[in-house]
């Protein structure tokens, strides 16, 4: 699990109080802090407030509707008025689609929707609106193994190490979050993608290849009820 907050803030505008506690369980999980708000009014000024990463916005709310607070999330002035915006919605109309994302939505989530959908779409609509995140460097160091990124190689004191496609990426993805607690799933949506319907212990499979071949000592440990860590 990522250190809470480490992702930055998003701000969920939900009447429905069963939905928002479950979006704020799925993106704290992700790293995100969250900020709720259960009215349209309170959700602009912690939109304002916060300059946030991203919001989350139902359609449906009880004082101004959400293509509303689109509208006038827009027009602030600074950088909150670039916030990305979701809107989440009950209502699978086009022409609803249609308005929200004339008036500067993001994307366009139907209810119910599923967990795994969600995330991935908070995640999508990051890259597209942030660009791509700190470069990565050309070799990153793990203990007595190089991670070269370039050659997509591993080295153990300097000797190169045979390593299936898959074993690579999850080394990979493991030495760009080092320090971090990662779930299986979170190992899964980052390695095999967010599509990806396997088994969790596919993880298990691949760690355990990558301790055989990289040595006893590569520091990459188990965090029980959670994951795996790298360092």
């Amino acid at each position: 699990m990522n250190q809470p907050g480490a992702q930055g803030t998003i701000v969920v505008v939900e009447d429905d109080t069963h939905i928002g506690d479950l979006l704020d369980l799925l993106l704290r999980a992700e790293g995100f802090r969250v900020i709720q708000a259960a009215e349209g009014t309170r959700g602009l000024a912690a939109v304002e407030r916060e300059k946030p990463r991203l919001a989350v916005l139902d359609v449906g709310l009880p004082d101004i509707d959400g293509l509303e607070v689109v509208r006038r999330i827009r027009a602030l002035a600074g950088p909150a008025s670039r916030t990305p915006v979701i809107m989440l919605t009950a209502r699978d109309g086009e022409i609803d689609r249609v308005l929200g994302l004339e008036l500067g939505a993001d994307d366009y989530v139907t209810k119910p929707f599923s967990n795994r959908e969600l995330v991935a779409r908070v995640k999508a609509v990051l890259r597209r609106t942030e660009g791509p995140g700190p470069e990565v460097p050309p070799i990153i160091a793990v203990g007595r193994v190089e991670v070269d990124v370039g050659r997509r190689e591993a080295r153990l004191d300097g000797v190169p190490v045979p390593l299936a496609t898959r074993e690579f990426d999850l080394l990979l993805y493991l030495a760009t979050n080092q320090g971090l607690a990662l779930s299986r799933r979170q190992l899964l949506d980052g390695v095999w993608g967010p599509d990806w319907c396997g088994d969790d212990r596919t993880v298990d499979v691949h760690v355990r290849q990558l301790r055989k071949k990289l040595g006893q000592d590569f520091p990459l440990d188990t965090v029980w009820g959670v994951g795996y860590r790298l360092g």
